[in-house]
């Protein structure tokens, strides 16, 4: 697929993208680009292979800018990161994809962006944005889960989805580090070291910097949070145990007496004279029931039931 930028993003084919002086955009395959790199004129002698993609990051060569995405897939983080290639001049990029990824934000872009002052710098900055466009979204759904999960543990319950917690950090973590390295390619393209880019046209860059900026801080709140609420949980946790442990403390403690008392007359020595008396047995009771009372307003009174 090829472009011109134009007020918006006009279709061309690659023969007249040859007749042509507006800058453009471009997608091709691996496979094809691997062909047919050298009529883009960039001076590129790498291969690009898909298996050698592993973050996003941009690396400026003699006469091009090469890098790649790397994308967590938002709607399931576990599943594989969507993965491809760029290589840009100050004629136009080109995007060698094959996950169907680029096309996708390139149709975006497309359905919903006009330009008063079409440039490459501003189709890049309006691809990183679509890249993130429903990011914050994403962090408001995260918070409001949070919030629930929190509301749980302060009531105790006991069906906590702690496992579902761990989903949620792991997803912030993936998501601040693809902001740090969407970070490090935005600061690559705004310093701008082989002139490609229209000193005006560099503001684009800053601000999409500052939503990353934004969007870091967000993630990196959340992530505290998500500490937070596990330390309560596990705070929750010790409290109940100790709740337990106290009960169980309390009825050993009054237990003890009472087992001193059964030991005792238990050993039916032959002179023992209690063992003969009337009133031996109900007494016994008696002072088995005061120990246990008095042992149980005693706890009450020291608040330690």
């Amino acid at each position: 697929m090829f472009y011109t930028i134009c007020e918006s993003l006009q279709e061309v084919s690659k023969e007249e993208l040859g007749h042509t002086d507006r800058q453009y955009v471009a997608i091709v395959s691996f496979d094809e680009w691997n062909r047919s790199r050298d009529s883009f004129e960039m001076g590129i002698d790498m291969d690009q292979n898909i298996s050698e993609i592993y973050t996003t990051k941009a690396e400026v060569n003699y006469d091009s800018l090469t890098g790649s995405f790397s994308i967590p897939n938002r709607d399931d983080f576990s599943k594989e990161d969507y993965k491809f290639a760029f290589a840009l001049d100050e004629k136009g990029i080109v995007f060698i994809d094959d996950s169907g990824k680029a096309r996708e934000i390139i149709d975006g872009i497309r359905n919903s962006k006009r330009w008063k002052l079409p440039s490459l710098e501003r189709f890049i900055y309006d691809f990183l944005d679509q890249i993130v466009k429903d990011d914050l979204r994403l962090m408001e759904k995260y918070e409001s889960e949070l919030d629930t999960i929190e509301k749980l543990i302060m009531e105790g319950d006991e069906k906590f989805p702690s496992s579902r917690l761990n989903e949620i950090r792991n997803d912030i973590r993936d998501l601040r580090i693809h902001y740090e390295q969407l970070m490090d390619l935005g600061q690559e393209l705004e310093e701008n070291e082989n002139n490609f880019f229209k000193q005006e046209n560099l503001r684009y860059y800053r601000l999409f910097l500052n939503r990353m900026a934004r969007l870091h801080d967000n993630s990196t709140s959340l992530r505290d949070y998500t500490m937070q609420l596990r330390d309560l949980y596990k705070a929750h946790i010790d409290i109940k145990q100790n709740r337990i442990m106290t009960v169980l403390t309390v009825v050993t403690t009054i237990f003890m007496p009472l087992t001193l008392i059964v030991g005792w007359y238990g050993m039916n020595f032959r002179y023992m004279p209690e063992l003969e008396w009337r009133w031996g047995y109900p007494v016994v009771i008696a002072v088995s029931l005061l120990i246990a009372v008095g042992s149980l307003l005693f706890f009450k009174k020291k608040k330690w039931l």
